[in-house]
């Protein structure tokens, strides 16, 4: 009797135990992406760890002709990395560093290695990555997928440092992509936003470590350009820029002051040199906390920054350590509220009157803006989809608004006004952002939509890889 009761009780468990599961496995999961925004119910997130799960889940779900979208850190903000109802494929995990080539300068990657694990394996051996975003906490499969650019000036976008990839498409089969090999799959895939398949892994070129020496100076915005195209491009010991124009009350959108990393010939063994860690977090933080609220904070934190940097003139880092940009101080989260990103794309010889347009869009129009910094961007239209159709200055924006119906509205309206100053400018605007931006603004700013929707549709006819950003402006 006793034996009985034991083996009931163990089937109870087994059955309660399974049907346990089965919800589990069936439940809607919610994600978001960093801004918290636009949280959406998905199937089923399935973390990534072998090239042998991910082939046979896509082809899984491709017969089953459900929807598949990608994600890695989920920093992009315009739903590249989720579609309510679809299988989210984590990558994170599938973080293997596969080849190095120190004497090659070549190094192939996972595409869930961060920038920090590549810098970790590559800075002994005094090589350096060529693109990146400012900050080294991305995957490479995300950078790769939004096609980023950097500080080097002497560098494109990151597909000019991409020697080859390897993509799992639709149907399941992995090809190898490069600029010989399955040729417009290289110009649709970076930049491509996870439609177009799985990026495995990529082979990267990389480049020296160098000792840098920093030069900060500050000036008017009316100069900006001629000083940028004379001392800055005409001065080939400039490897790196990175300009910032005041978003404070007190020379709004005047002041600005910039920051040149010059190649230096130091003697100090440059190997040697550890990679920084973000430390100073505090003061910071509580400045940019003070500027989310008040005209006060927001000149107390542009006087802080640019009389820091200022002071660093003449002070040495390696390419490495300048390409990891403190990030941990700008982290945020506070109910009802969230910090949006906005990038726009502006030709140089047009910075002067476009800043002066912005300058009255804003003095009318109230946005909370935080932050704007500056990079340069070289011509580059590798990519299908690419923002850079000539030289251009990329103004990056930092936004605080309430997240409500009405202040998101709000907000919406006004950055349609900056959209709409960019493209009358010749500029263009950056896609993995919040999608504030109307079709007809996107089809302005990306001429070669079309074709990028055609050649979707030849590859993915029916639709395995989709996300919220191909239903926004393509369906």
């Amino acid at each position: 009797m006793k034996r009985v009761f034991i083996i009931a009780v163990i089937g109870l468990y087994m059955t309660a135990f399974g049907l346990s599961y089965v919800s589990y496995e069936q439940r809607d999961v919610t994600v978001s992406d960093q801004s918290r925004i636009l949280p959406v119910h998905v199937k089923q997130i399935h973390a990534a760890t072998s090239t042998n799960d991910l082939t046979t889940w896509v082809r899984q779900l491709a017969a089953k002709q459900e929807h598949i979208s990608i994600a890695g850190l989920q920093h992009s903000q315009g739903g590249q990395t989720y579609l309510p109802g679809a299988t989210v494929l984590d990558m994170k995990s599938y973080n293997r560093i596969l080849s190095y080539q120190p004497k090659q300068r070549r190094i192939t990657v996972q595409s869930g290695v961060t920038w920090a694990g590549i810098q970790q394996k590559i800075q002994p051996d005094r090589l350096a990555i060529k693109v990146m975003q400012s900050q080294n906490i991305f995957t490479v499969g995300g950078a790769l997928s939004v096609n980023v650019h950097g500080r080097d000036i002497r560098y494109g976008s990151l597909l000019d440092t991409v020697d080859s990839f390897r993509l799992l498409t639709a149907n399941g089969t992995i090809l190898n992509v490069s600029r010989t090999e399955n040729e417009a799959l290289f110009h649709l895939v970076p930049g491509g936003y996870g439609l177009f398949g799985v990026i495995l892994d990529v082979t990267l070129q990389l480049t020296e470590d160098e000792w840098y020496q920093q030069q900060t100076i500050g000036l008017s915005y009316e100069d900006y350009p001629t000083y940028f195209r004379k001392q800055v491009l005409g001065n080939d010991a400039v490897r790196m820029h990175i300009g910032r124009i005041s978003v404070a009350p007190d020379g709004f959108f005047r002041d600005m002051y910039l920051t040149n990393y010059l190649r230096s010939s130091r003697a100090v063994p440059i190997e040697n040199e550890p990679l920084k860690q973000e430390r100073i977090i505090a003061l910071p933080k509580a400045l940019l906390g003070m500027s989310r609220y008040s005209d006060f904070g927001k000149n107390q934190l542009w006087s802080f920054q640019k009389s820091y940097f200022l002071n660093q003139t003449g002070t040495y880092e390696s390419r490495n350590n300048v390409m990891r940009s403190d990030s941990a101080f700008m982290e945020y989260t506070n109910p009802g509220r969230t910090e949006l990103l906005q990038e726009y794309f502006i030709p140089v010889d047009a910075f002067v009157p476009y800043i002066d347009r912005i300058r009255s869009i804003l003095t009318q129009d109230d946005l909370n803006v935080l932050n704007i910094t500056i990079r340069y961007v070289e011509q580059d239209e590798t990519a299908e989809l690419s923002y850079a159709k000539q030289d251009m200055f990329a103004l990056v924006w930092l936004t605080h608004t309430k997240t409500d119906p009405t202040s998101l509205a709000k907000t919406k309206r006004v950055i349609q006004k900056l959209i709409d100053a960019t493209l009358e400018a010749d500029g263009s605007y950056y896609l993995p952002y919040y999608p504030f931006a109307t079709r007809q603004q996107f089809n302005r700013a990306y001429p070669h939509a079309t074709a990028f929707k055609a050649a979707k549709q030849q590859y993915d006819p029916h639709a395995v890889f989709l996300n919220q950003f191909y239903i926004d402006y393509f369906q």
